[in-house]
């Protein structure tokens, strides 16, 4: 008996150390699992929370790229619409033109043909009337043709516009052109720059005299609409439509000096309407 209790005494004394280790081993695992589970839980709310953020980014990336979208299909029908403004405008412009070219063909084929019928009847009448008062009323006649050949060329030598106006460089042909009967033409002088004057339904502000180059530059203030032209050229005409109107008035200036610019507005007679006066110079 004795040795037999030595040997389960000997047994028991290597029991209780195995048990403690293995009890510190559960603790250990868990330790570990609950720190894990703790870890885990703290990795789904941080990426929780980073998916919200970037979905909400998101929708309000989309949001924001609708509105642009809405804005942009906006811009682009006020732009279409711009646009046809102009091209309807430009279409007009170019009809107007092409048709003042022919008007002013014709016109200079039609004097031609006319100065030719005159002269060929003068010299008619000369070959076939001998008697002294024939001759009289030829020599009359005669001078009829030398004066409107005299007036035509005058006509002919004026430059003429892009629209088949004709462009007066002094008062004297502005007279010859309002004998025409197709324009009103209102003569003005401006001397002293930024200050505005009405000229018919036009006002006109001196900004600056080039006088050694012939250059001038004004703005014009039509119906609340302000334009300005820079360093343009002397007898070079400035169009200009005023509403409701589809023939355009012109401005030309035909002298400069210094802070001194002189010219006229031309209106046609479809679109007078009250008469306008204002400073006229020679």
């Amino acid at each position: 008996m004795s040795d037999e209790y030595i040997e389960n005494k000997s047994g028991a004394s290597w029991h209780l150390p195995a048990i403690i280790v293995l009890g510190l081993i559960a603790i250990g695992g868990l330790a570990f699992g609950w720190n894990a589970s703790s870890k885990l839980d703290t990795t789904q709310q941080a990426m929780t929370a980073q998916v919200n953020s970037v979905k909400t980014s998101v929708e309000q990336d989309m949001t924001s790229l609708k509105d642009r979208l809405v804005q942009d299909e906006k811009s682009n029908t006020d732009l279409q619409g711009d646009l046809k403004v102009v091209t309807d405008k430009l279409k007009i412009t170019q009809g107007q033109l092409k048709k003042a070219r022919a008007e002013a063909a014709a016109a200079v084929q039609d004097t031609t043909q006319k100065l030719t019928a005159l002269d060929t009847s003068v010299h008619t009448e000369l070959a076939t009337k001998a008697a002294n008062d024939d001759l009289k009323n030829v020599d009359t006649k005669v001078g009829g043709v030398r004066t409107d050949l005299d007036s035509t060329r005058d006509d002919l030598k004026m430059a003429r516009s892009e629209m088949g106006t004709l462009i007066a460089r002094n008062h004297d042909e502005i007279d010859q052109l309002r004998h025409l009967g197709e324009r009103d033409y209102i003569e003005f002088t401006i001397a002293g720059k930024n200050k505005p004057q009405k000229v018919g339904n036009l006002t006109v502000e001196l900004k600056g005299v080039n006088e050694k180059r012939g250059q001038y530059s004004v703005a014009m203030t039509a119906e609340d609409r302000r334009l300005e032209k820079k360093n343009r050229a002397m007898n070079e005409p400035i169009f200009f439509y005023l509403s409701g109107t589809k023939i355009p008035e012109e401005l030309v200036i035909n002298k400069v000096g210094k802070d001194t610019v002189s010219g006229y507005v031309s209106i046609p007679k479809a679109n007078s309407q009250a008469p306008a006066t204002s400073t006229s110079g020679k």
